[in-house]
């Protein structure tokens, strides 16, 4: 197959007339094609007229014919098709592997394990994603919290209720696996061609579960509601589990979290692993109008329906800290993401169609091991401390803090509330945010904000609203393990994802859980 890249169109074209673009670059008449097809497509809005950008596959009568083609242009290439080598290990594992957490890494990890005949059992300390829905929306009408069914853990993990983003710059091979996994589990197509695809909080969950039920259907076994509690060794190796529900013998053990299982990285800790500081960020939810924000990024376009939803990524280094923004959801919402009693947490979501009113992103500062003492339970301690603050400046019930940009950015505590409501779901209450970030961090943040504005004219809007706090953005660990995958203190134990220090996204982690499963079967035997 070769790949026609690329190819830019005004946005009155479409994608027939990207093909017949293609075919003129290779200089095929349409009769030498066995099929075609639009393989990418992208948006370039820098000089003020958006135009899309296209990626055209081709595959030829003749296949023998690609190589010669394939330098018919600089914009043509053979389409490298993604391939999953899996080795074949000679070990007897007596018991079947674990997974400890059913978020990306862990679903992906048990999936691949699975087909390969393992048969994983997966520990999931929520529940099920029926039941787990059902606790997020009893806490956001009542502000009842259940610390194991919440946005942060069930089934799925973080990246459930989030956006379904799908976006990522590793460069891994499995990415595509990733992909057509997802796409043989119900995900929309466009996944395949967009390019910041996104498959939206409501869609994502039917693609879970139908990839749990596959897991079950080869001879998996998902228990929910089972959390681990502690780890049985013996010289060095891993021989079986304490849980919730009793314990379990255990040679392989897969820990894949998530970024917020801070009872189980302490418990990791008083055992003695080793553990370090990961650089992580804090900071807030910014709230502008999706309809300012894609006049500022497509200009007189904005509106167009060739036109995806604006979406923006900023960052600005200031005084030896990065301020950027992260997670950016279009036509979404704000929602209150805790999972510990007594603390307030922001995240982000919007659904498939993505069609809300506002759009919303974290604006972050980064903090690193250096404001730790390179203790890694200090930084989750640094955590819980920001997030008890906001509860306290909410005024409880897990009500937000929240403040317009401009009056943030000079110290006012001031929240006026105009074209821009705020989303989040719990209600927010006027306070001074800066007052909440320790240090340089606030002063650092008003900096990153104000060279924002130079990027994203109105980014500092006076009608923009910032709530906080958001303080989950990654890991604040990191559990070493070793080029096969495993701890370095302990044989059995394969730290994975992006709660061990080893992802940043649902992509991301996913791969990670299928690098790790990889590794499993490249020691042991399959068929267990």
């Amino acid at each position: 197959m070769l790949l026609v890249r690329n190819i830019r169109l005004p946005l009155s074209c479409g994608e027939a007339q990207a093909v017949r673009e293609a075919l003129r670059i290779l200089r095929l008449p349409a009769s030498a094609v066995r099929q075609s097809g639009i393989a990418k497509i992208s948006v370039d809005a820098r000089h003020k007229k958006p135009v899309l950008v296209y990626t055209v596959a081709i595959t030829l009568n003749d296949e023998g014919a690609d190589p010669a083609l394939a330098g018919a242009a600089p914009c043509v290439a053979m389409a490298k098709q993604p391939r999953l080598v899996l080795p074949r290990g000679s070990e007897v594992l007596a018991d079947r592997p674990v997974v400890c957490g059913l978020g990306p890494a862990g679903l992906f990890c048990a999936l691949l394990l699975a087909r390969q005949g393992l048969r994983p059992l997966v520990l999931e300390r929520g529940p099920a994603l029926d039941e787990r829905v059902k606790a997020v929306e009893h806490f956001s009408a009542t502000g009842e919290l259940d610390p194991n069914a919440n946005i942060q853990f069930g089934e799925g993990g973080a990246g459930t209720f989030s956006d379904g983003k799908l976006t990522t710059r590793i460069g891994d091979e499995l990415c595509g696996y990733v992909t057509q996994t997802l796409l043989e589990h119900g995900a929309p197509a466009e996944i395949a061609i967009r390019q910041k695809p996104h498959v939206g909080t409501d869609l994502l969950r039917g693609v879970i579960t139908s990839i749990r039920a596959e897991i079950e259907r080869l001879g998996g076994e998902v228990r929910f509601n089972t959390a681990l509690t502690g780890l049985k060794t013996q010289n060095g190796r891993l021989t079986g589990i304490e849980t919730t529900a009793g314990e379990l013998p255990c040679q392989v053990l897969v820990l894949a979290v998530g970024h917020s299982a801070r009872d189980t990285f302490e418990m990791l800790h008083q055992s003695g692993l080793d553990m370090t500081c990961k650089p992580f960020s804090v900071g807030f939810r910014a709230e502008h109008l999706q309809s300012a924000i894609e006049e500022s990024l497509y200009h007189e376009a904005a509106g167009h329906p060739a036109l995806p939803r604006g979406e923006y990524q900023l960052s600005q280094q200031t005084g030896g800290r990065c301020v950027y923004t992260f997670c950016m959801c279009p036509g979404g919402q704000v929602v209150a993401s805790a999972s510990e009693e007594g603390g307030v947490v922001t995240n982000g979501m919007s659904y498939h169609a993505r069609d809300g009113k506002n759009a919303n992103a974290a604006v972050v500062v980064s903090v690193d091991g250096r404001d730790f003492d390179e203790d890694p339970m200090k930084a989750i301690a640094f955590q819980r401390q920001l997030e008890r603050a906001a509860y306290r400046a909410g005024g409880g019930g897990y009500a937000a803090p929240a403040e317009n940009v401009q009056s943030f950015l000079n110290g006012e505590g001031r929240l006026t509330i105009g074209r821009v409501q705020p989303t989040y779901d719990r209600g927010v209450t006027p306070y001074d945010l800066g007052s909440l970030l320790p240090g340089d961090l606030a002063p650092t943040m008003r900096a990153g904000l104000r060279a924002f504005e130079r990027k994203i004219a109105g980014y500092t809007a006076q009608e923009a609203v910032l709530t906080g706090l958001e303080t989950r953005t990654s890991s604040p660990v990191r559990l070493p393990r070793g080029e096969d995958y495993q701890s370095l203190k302990l044989v059995g134990l394969y730290p994975c994802g992006e709660g061990a220090g080893y992802a940043g996204g649902i992509v991301s982690a996913a791969v990670d859980g299928l690098r790790v499963a990889r590794a499993i079967l490249g020691r042991f035997k399959t068929g267990i």
